[in-house]
């Protein structure tokens, strides 16, 4: 079970189920988990086990704040097990051309988000596939082509590059999945959810705005094919915490509609912690899904930072 071993091989963790005086053997319930706050991402090592770290990738955080840090010891692994989640929710891969619109990444190393489009590009195999920065007008000949020969085309990009695209190219899009990734990064007025996907749809006329919640510190990612209700992936499950007590835990079955602190349980986080205490506020809408609802006042501002509601 990965948290008896992360229990005893991450140091970090230990000492943290220690300082809260629990005995990691009487655990017997998802609920009961200790999960580490986020925050240690950007203080600590978060490491279960020795190894010579593949990649680290960074968060993008903003000028002046520490970057969160998440080591892993096999890329490929991480690359192939997107691919394995993304497919879980669209089919194959291969069927798509993909493109990303994520300028703002592009500009750093060390993102796990350009690892991932990167490998979808490289994967799909497509001759339009790629990453665009700023040219618009490129941008949209290509997706006129592609509409023109009915291929399915997944466009996945950083929320401010998405809607100053629809608005200086609006288009009508019928065989292209639109896929925000979240963040203003301080470019733009910070709008609701609600608000940011209808100025999508209307300007490149699709009926739905997917989205991708991962981060730096998750191996896994959840999808939304509309409305900010995301499903869970079969290595990345969500548990919601209490606003006013963190100990107070509940599972999918429990209080729906009622906004809770997002607790991230990811299987995959095998080199890290597979259970972080996020700082993100969602509900559950029934059926294993979740929404979106923002961020919890006192956390820090993201790279990736979430939309409200």
């Amino acid at each position: 079970m990965l948290f008896r071993k992360q229990s005893v091989e991450n140091p970090l963790y230990r000492n943290f189920i220690e300082g809260l005086h629990i005995n990691p053997t009487s655990i017997n319930r998802l609920e009961e988990i200790p999960y580490l706050p986020i925050s240690f991402f950007k203080t600590h090592s978060v490491k279960t086990g020795a190894f010579n770290p593949a990649q680290c990738f960074e968060s993008s955080g903003t000028t002046g704040m520490n970057n969160s840090r998440h080591c892993i010891s096999d890329l490929k692994q991480y690359l192939d097990h997107t691919v394995v989640l993304f497919e879980e929710q669209y089919g194959d891969l291969r069927e798509y051309c993909v493109i990303g619109l994520l300028p703002s990444y592009l500009e750093r190393k060390n993102s796990s988000l350009i690892a991932m489009v990167d490998h979808f590009i490289q994967l799909s195999n497509h001759r339009y596939s790629g990453f665009f920065l700023h040219d618009f007008k490129q941008l949209q000949e290509v997706l006129s082509q592609l509409e023109a020969s009915g291929q399915k085309t997944l466009l996945m990009g950083v929320t401010f590059a998405l809607l100053d695209f629809a608005a200086s190219h609006p288009m009508q899009l019928h065989n292209t999945i639109v896929m925000e990734t979240g963040g203003m990064k301080g470019r733009r007025k910070e709008l609701t959810r609600s608000a940011v996907h209808q100025l999508l749809k209307d300007g490149l006329g699709v009926a739905s705005i997917h989205a991708e919640y991962g981060m730096t510190e998750l191996m896994s990612q959840a999808y939304s094919k509309g409305d900010g209700i995301y499903q869970m992936s079969s290595t990345l499950k969500i548990l919601l915490r209490s606003i006013d007590d963190p100990f107070e835990i509940w599972n999918a079955n429990e209080h729906i509609m009622r906004t809770g602190v997002i607790n991230v349980i990811d299987l995959a986080n095998r080199d890290s912690i597979g259970f972080i205490a996020t700082d993100d506020l969602a509900r559950f809408t029934g059926n294993g899904a979740f929404e979106l609802m923002g961020r919890i006042d006192s956390s820090d501002v993201r790279g990736c930072s979430l939309l409200t509601a």
